[in-house]
């Protein structure tokens, strides 16, 4: 499922969200996985993305909060996964700030990335 990222008020669009499979030895998502009304058989991850000038408003942490909660209180998805660049401090805060925990190094997009992870019931047990 992927979502536009706008302003409110002016209905500007600066990013994007998804929760898609994690691709692992790709470089983008398998779409053959993405059937309507099913859950693919590997790990599902939340990502966004958005323009250099929305950084910093603190929109990744609210587009974070909508998607998680779509995904454990609107869908049968048990848990949500991450990968984040090694040098971006900033999303990996977004995800430890909702209750992601490391996962380790997790193979995605062709390579080594650091991995993370939540469950429904920690998500549940947060609200």
């Amino acid at each position: 499922m992927h979502w536009r990222i706008c302003d409110r008020t002016t209905g500007e669009s600066f990013g994007s969200t998804a929760l898609t499979p994690l691709p692992i030895d790709k470089d983008d998502t398998d779409w053959e996985q993405v059937v309507e009304d099913q859950l693919p058989d590997g790990a599902v991850e939340i990502g966004y993305y958005l323009k250099r000038t929305a950084w910093g408003n603190g929109y990744a942490a609210e587009v974070a909060q909508c998607i998680l909660r779509f995904a454990f209180e609107d869908s049968p998805l048990g848990e949500v996964v991450a990968v984040t660049d090694s040098r971006n401090q900033s999303s990996r805060r977004v995800l430890e700030k909702f209750g992601f925990v490391s996962a380790g190094i997790r193979r995605a997009y062709g390579e080594n990335l650091p991995g993370f992870q939540i469950i429904r019931e920690s998500w549940l047990g947060r609200q």
